[in-house]
């Protein structure tokens, strides 16, 4: 609560007017109203099949994020054929954000600037403007500035993502709203207005959102067992929420881990999974990863303490831990 309250004074007290984007306060706002009024007006008539098409067509979009965008793009933590490559420029455009140059730049700045002027959703301003407030405004000049300097030259090397690019509008137009709405209307007869309303409103938010709380959520709250000098944190319903980006703690201190997490558990980590799968079928290839070598050096230097133990005796158990540990019915040595 107080980090949304200072984002909130932020907002009030600093922000210019001149600042504010009104039209992409206009359109975030009109949306989440919308989303909400459909699900209690019409929440009761949906098709049980639609249901099941928005929890689908919202985790196609998502990895197109999480596996694309995020982990191949932006962070270059594995090799993807075109085939693959093909497919996550698929998933991208389902899931209806920025352009794949401006998300792979700015996530770029965002690693290298984490929590200063220059991040463009600084968490240091609390949880609204990480969350969404940065929408809402216009970018620090910082922002601009540390942008123009990041090397993007791979990206553009991509004619894949260049094709893509240069056909953005019409990619996310055509597959995050026109085909996921009239795919229930002929398939299953769901009314037309229902399924404009559950798929390019109440779907498209909540994946929105989950995509944000990485952003947010996962840089204010958290345990922090490998750098516990840093904001991002260990966040496991984030996790749970974005495919697996929520082990955000350790994903900044090695971004290159195509894992995103220190072990990469399927359950908590679905993206993991499917690079996994497209790595076994040799569509996904040169996948980084940290040695446990590595990982244990880091956790003992710049931890604070709370990475995992399996019990009694673990190397990773903190003296600390031992000599406060209580003892019961304890067996006298004679």
């Amino acid at each position: 609560m107080d980090s949304l309250y200072k984002s909130c004074v932020w907002l009030a007290t600093q922000a210019r007017r001149d600042d504010l984007k009104w039209q992409n306060i206009a359109l975030i706002v009109f949306s989440h109203t919308t989303a909400v009024w459909g699900l209690f007006k019409y929440g009761g008539q949906v098709k049980l099949a639609t249901v099941l098409f928005a929890y689908v067509i919202g985790g196609i979009g998502g990895f197109g994020v999480t596996a694309g965008a995020h982990r191949l793009w932006t962070h270059r933590t594995y090799k993807a054929k075109w085939p693959l490559r093909v497919i996550l420029l698929f998933c991208y455009s389902v899931a209806g954000q920025n352009s794949l140059f401006d998300w792979v730049r700015d996530h770029r700045v965002h690693h290298k600037f984490s929590e200063t002027d220059a991040d463009p959703h600084n968490s240091q301003r609390g949880f609204f403007f990480a969350h969404v407030g940065w929408l809402f405004l216009r970018k620090h000049p910082l922002v601009i500035e540390k942008g123009r300097t990041v090397d993007m030259s791979d990206v553009m090397a991509d004619p894949l993502v260049m094709f893509h690019e240069k056909h953005f509008i019409w990619f996310k137009l055509i597959m995050c709203f026109i085909v996921p709405t009239l795919v229930p209307c002929y398939f299953w007869g769901e009314p037309f207005f229902i399924s404009f309303l559950i798929m390019n409103f109440l779907r498209y938010i909540l994946a929105l959102n989950f995509t944000w709380a990485v952003n947010s959520a996962a840089h204010i709250w958290g345990n922090k067992p490998f750098d516990g000098r840093i904001m991002p944190a260990e966040n496991r319903v984030v996790s749970f929420l974005a495919l697996g980006e929520g082990w955000h703690n350790y994903h900044h201190v090695f971004p290159w881990d195509y894992k995103t997490a220190e072990l990469g558990h399927y359950s908590t980590n679905w993206t993991t999974l499917l690079i996994d799968w497209f790595a076994w079928m040799g569509w996904a290839y040169d996948l980084k990863t940290v040695s446990p070598a590595v990982v244990t050096a880091r956790v003992k230097r710049t931890g604070d303490g709370t990475h995992d133990v399996w019990g009694w005796g673990d190397k990773d158990m903190s003296l600390e831990d031992k000599v406060e540990a209580t003892v019961l019915n304890g067996k006298k040595v004679e």
